[in-house]
């Protein structure tokens, strides 16, 4: 599959994150959060906490990271990486274009 698009430049403010359910090419829809970190970059990351099942979209960016609004666990916004407990685990880190004020992402590829 290719970018599709995600949202627009203009539905999200610095350190916010949005969640959007977007198509993979077998049809799957696969839960991203579209962030926006306080230095104004743009980051697309699977929006499921690896450690409870909680949205990360709903959680606090800042400084390249996103934490889990449940329980606290911060990932790293470009690798994904869970950074402290209780994640273990990392979340997937996709492919994100902006496009004029279209943000595009493609779920089929992961950096």
């Amino acid at each position: 599959m290719s970018l599709q698009r995600a949202c627009s430049t203009d539905d999200l403010a610095p350190a916010s994150a949005k969640r959007v359910e977007l198509a993979d090419a077998n049809g799957r829809s696969i839960p991203v959060a579209v962030v926006r970190d306080s230095d104004g970059s743009w980051h697309a990351i699977g929006d499921t906490c690896t450690h409870g099942h909680y949205s990360l979209s709903e959680g606090y960016v800042e400084d390249g990271t996103i934490e889990c609004w449940k329980h606290g666990a911060p990932f790293d916004l470009n690798t994904g990486r869970a950074l402290a407990l209780p994640a273990t685990q990392p979340v997937p880190v996709y492919a994100i274009d902006i496009k004029g004020s279209d943000v595009l992402v493609d779920v089929d590829t992961t950096l």
